[in-house]
């Protein structure tokens, strides 16, 4: 499926501020299959813009703005073709690679209450079995409701409230997956499903590598693959090292963020 993403983040200050630095992993990866056609990324004010590669291949934009500035505007435009499922080539893991993503973190801690929901969906033999009754034990017990948590919201948080959004579902899946010995990656991106109440533009999903088969990418949200109405921007450990944008600044102003999606097939 051809796509084109317009993704706007307007950052707006009470009183100017001053040096502000940001960072953006807005475009597109090329990897499972999926292609970017073109992206290209506007700063107001403007600014030089300077790209590199994390340690888990994410495209970063790195600028900096000066200032003194009240509004800082972001956006992103982008074409995608995408796979009709993921198809990952990698068959195996650096002893880094495994380590961090089968290990728990702060928003994805191994604690009693996550061991005891993950144990049951474990498949003697069959990771792949296992993988995907985690990811239908996730849809099953979180209700998906816009408001119930925020950015901060932990795996374990989730699952004692038993609701949450794609952030919340992607980190419990990673939580059950690793308890269990699996490792598993959060995936940031979009997904085109307009006549679905359950989600947004902007998404979150997971990867969970498999023996020999390799990286697998399952949406526990919606209880499936990833599609062709899946579109990946980055991977991490968890959502901290795949946010759409982030930065710090100079200045005592208070922040307010807004951000727009807009999803189209060409």
């Amino acid at each position: 499926m051809r796509l084109r993403v317009e993704h706007q983040t307007t950052y707006s200050y009470d009183e100017p501020i001053f040096e502000g630095q940001t960072e953006a992993r807005l475009r597109p990866t090329e990897d499972g299959g999926q292609r970017c056609l073109s992206f290209r990324l506007s700063v107001e004010p403007q600014a030089l813009c300077h790209g590199y590669r994390d340690r888990h291949g994410n495209d970063i934009v790195h600028f900096d703005v000066l200032g003194p500035y009240d509004k800082l505007v972001l956006v992103a435009r982008s074409e995608i073709l995408t796979a009709d499922s993921f198809d990952e080539q990698q068959r195996d893991l650096s002893l880094l690679d495994r380590f961090e993503f089968s290990s728990p973190t702060a928003y994805t801690p191994v604690t009693d209450d996550v061991r005891a929901f993950a144990a049951p969906c474990l498949v003697p033999g069959s990771a792949g079995a296992t993988a995907s009754k985690v990811m239908a034990a996730v849809r099953e017990r979180l209700a998906y409701e816009t408001g119930a948590t925020d950015v901060t919201t932990s795996a374990h948080e989730a699952l004692l409230r038993g609701r949450g959004v794609c952030q919340d579902f992607a980190h419990l899946m990673l939580a059950a997956c690793r308890s269990l010995g699996m490792p598993a990656r959060y995936v940031s991106g979009y997904v085109h499903a307009p006549d679905s109440p359950s989600s947004a533009a902007s998404h979150a999903w997971v990867d969970v590598f498999l023996p020999v088969r390799g990286w697998i990418s399952l949406d526990p949200t919606h209880d499936t693959g990833q599609t062709e109405r899946h579109v990946r921007l980055a991977v991490g450990r968890d959502y901290a090292d795949v946010p759409p944008t982030r930065g710090v600044f100079k200045g005592n102003a208070r922040e307010t963020l807004d951000v727009k999606v807009r999803i189209e097939t060409i």
